[in-house]
């Protein structure tokens, strides 16, 4: 099984595609769009500014390439900025339009008794325990970083919430496209968990390793 991690000069490749090969599975980072849609899934991460990832997106024509991924129901997750990337828009420095395959805003934290950038280990609480991407796993503890949050239009795209100040979008999904706004890849089991589900959509064909 291929996963393409899409290289667009922002986002933890190295450390999502040792991630997806301790699962088992190989990893393909490119840039290539011909590679990505031929891959059985891919992940879109992101570090760094929403206006700034959507600028490189854009320069490279990776924008519409992910779109056509989604566009052909093959399995997609965003990891972090990557799931922001994939609603409407965002108020970040300005305001910003974004890959619109979810529906959403990505809006700043607001002033409380809390801080903010947020980071750290925080519970995550799931709205839908039946679904394929959280089946068998207990509610626990994944590690986020992040300023800004997303404001789902849709209430079934939110899979799973956390509770910092208030709820946080932290999973969401809908067909083939899900994000998780925290980073799997550094949560521990259930992030590994979390992320070997998405990998089992893609497909049951023979892994690389056994």
């Amino acid at each position: 099984m291929a996963i393409a991690i899409v290289d667009y000069g922002m986002g933890n490749l190295h450390s999502v595609s040792k991630a997806v090969e301790r699962l088992g599975y190989e990893a393909l980072i490119s840039g290539d769009e011909s590679e990505i849609l031929a891959a059985d899934g891919v992940i879109l991460p992101g570090v760094g500014a929403f206006g700034d990832a959507m600028e490189h997106l854009r320069d490279s024509s990776l924008d519409e390439t992910v779109r056509k991924v989604a566009a052909a129901k093959q399995p997609l997750l965003g990891i972090c900025l990557g799931m922001q990337l994939l609603f409407s828009g965002s108020e970040e420095h300005g305001e910003h339009e974004g890959l619109g395959i979810l529906p959403g805003t990505v809006v700043r934290f607001e002033r409380g008794d809390y801080k903010v950038p947020h980071m750290g280990w925080n519970k995550l609480q799931y709205n839908n325990n039946e679904h394929p991407l959280l089946a068998g796993l207990v509610e626990g503890y994944v590690y986020f970083v992040h300023s800004y949050h997303v404001l789902p239009e849709v209430k079934s795209d939110l899979l799973a919430t956390t509770d910092y100040g208030q709820p946080v979008t932290a999973i969401v999904g809908r067909n083939s496209v899900f994000g998780m706004q925290f980073h799997p890849e550094k949560s521990g089991e259930l992030g590994m968990n979390l992320l070997r589900n998405f990998l089992k959509l893609t497909g049951d064909s023979d892994k690389v390793n056994n």
